[in-house]
């Protein structure tokens, strides 16, 4: 470490140092404008009334895990605060501390160094760049929400076609607290099975996510296929689903809103999570959670019942609801009037819970014995013909839609269920990043049954395990 400057220096050596200080201070300012016209975004968030401010890396926290002294930074920022600048009271105290070190390299003052010179070149305005509303083209809409719309577009940086989820700001509320909630966690997610976040948008008056782009979903796949999927795709798109919520779960993040709509499918049959709008953190194991969350048919009864105490069993109910969709070719539990009925839909094949069944069912907020009509528990077989059809199925179907949480099989177990003993051993190798198709046999049977087998071996029924379209 350099020594402090002596205090008998020549005042002549004072002045030079005085005038190298100024000198200094103008290479910050001039490297800090030099940065905000780079063409980075950063959004910084806090609240839902969040607003943007330019920086370096485009990095969204969730919002329950922001440290402490990043939240006086993100204040900082949003008062006009340049986060390339420093502080005039923090330049004082670098220079004071390092005085003797500025003095040995006084004869190189002036010289603007060659690593400076480099970063600071702006390259081509006209080349298009990476977190610019122009670097895209939008070519058709794909559908519109109550707070976006999502564009079929192509990226004008390598020519991709990219999904482009343009959010319309509202000057008095900020950004929408699910926009900034799926930027935050899809940021960090990098998983064959999830749908992939190219880049995000900021001006001011959109904030656009542009994703890769997957030309249809579960739902609009299993519409153009009624009467149920072939049994071996109904296998691998669960084997896919299963694997993206296992690496979600593993990071203890809940996606809380999973439907058919939310799975995207991709010409290769490769299935991706979407839609993370209503997924949460859950750093904390005690904390509690919004009731208002999945779609009504996908939502399990402990949620229906007002619970706010749940975990990544949640999601669980879901997959269970989605995979006898799949075989079955119509939803597990219609629910056409509200609450109540959904409930009673339920109840009616998994059997009405009890204290006995369902330790703390009476305390939920919404469970009154009287309300509901008291059912048995019937074999899932009885309510979906079709489970019967397919080896391990019913008993795998069983074990996710569980009345009791704490009784469903989670994501990773659910994996090594004897429903997909006859995969091949490889695809529990794979890499995160790698898709199942990348394993030689796997790939989608066409729906009348023409194509190549994946699973063509018999069982000890004599039946082939794959089954054939029912």
């Amino acid at each position: 470490m350099c020594d402090l400057m002596p205090a008998s220096q020549p005042a002549e050596k004072i002045g030079k140092m005085k005038k190298l200080r100024r000198t200094l201070s103008e290479s910050f300012r001039s490297i800090a404008f030099k940065k905000e016209d780079s063409g980075f975004d950063e959004i910084c968030v806090t609240k839902m009334s969040t607003r943007s401010c330019q920086g370096t890396d485009s990095v969204i926290k969730p919002l329950d895990t922001i440290p402490e002294d990043k939240k006086v930074r993100v204040q900082r920022t949003q008062s006009g605060f340049d986060p390339f600048e420093k502080p005039a009271s923090q330049v004082k105290r670098v220079h004071s501390e390092n005085n003797a070190c500025i003095n040995a390299k006084s004869s190189s003052a002036g010289k603007e160094s060659p690593k400076l010179r480099r970063h600071s070149s702006p390259s081509s305005p006209t080349s298009p760049k990476f977190g610019k509303a122009d670097s895209y083209e939008k070519l058709e809409k794909l559908g519109e929400g109550s707070y976006a719309t999502v564009y079929k577009g192509k990226s004008k940086v390598n020519g991709k076609l990219v999904a482009l989820k343009v959010i319309r700001l509202q000057e008095e509320e900020g950004t929408p607290f699910t926009a900034i909630r799926e930027a935050s966690l899809l940021k960090g997610l990098k998983h064959a099975n999830i749908v992939l976040l190219h880049d995000i948008i900021h001006t001011k008056e959109t904030l656009t996510l542009v994703f890769e782009y997957v030309h249809t979903d579960l739902c609009q796949y299993m519409d153009k296929h009624p009467g149920g999927l072939h049994p071996d795709n109904v296998k691998l798109f669960l084997y896919q689903l299963l694997r993206g919520l296992s690496y979600i779960h593993q990071r203890y993040i809940l996606h809380r809103d999973l439907k058919p709509q939310n799975l995207l499918i991709s010409d290769t049959g490769e299935l991706k999570l979407a839609d993370f709008g209503l997924a949460r953190a859950k750093s904390v194991p005690s904390h509690t959670y919004s009731n208002e969350v999945v779609t009504l048919w996908y939502r399990p009864p402990d949620v229906l019942l007002g619970s706010t105490d749940y975990s990544t069993c949640l999601d669980m109910w879901g997959v269970g609801c989605i995979f006898i969709e799949m075989i079955q070719g119509v939803a597990a539990f219609p629910g056409m009037k509200d609450i109540q009925d959904q409930l009673e839909r339920i109840f009616l094949v998994i059997g009405t819970p009890s204290e006995d069944s369902w330790p703390g069912v009476n305390s939920l907020p919404h469970f009154k014995p009287d309300r509901f009509t008291v059912y048995s528990a019937k074999k899932l077989r009885q309510a979906w013909n079709k489970l019967g059809y397919v080896d391990h199925a019913e008993e795998l179907a069983s074990r996710f839609l569980q009345c009791f949480p704490k009784n469903r099989l989670s994501a990773q177990a659910a994996l090594n269920h004897e429903y997909f003993s006859n995969l091949p051993p490889r695809l529990w190798e794979l890499q995160d990043m790698s898709s199942i198709f990348t394993v030689p046999n796997v790939k989608l049977q066409t729906e009348s049954g023409d194509s190549i087998q994946v699973c063509a071996r018999r069982n000890s029924h004599g039946k082939a395990s794959s089954g054939s379209k029912h």
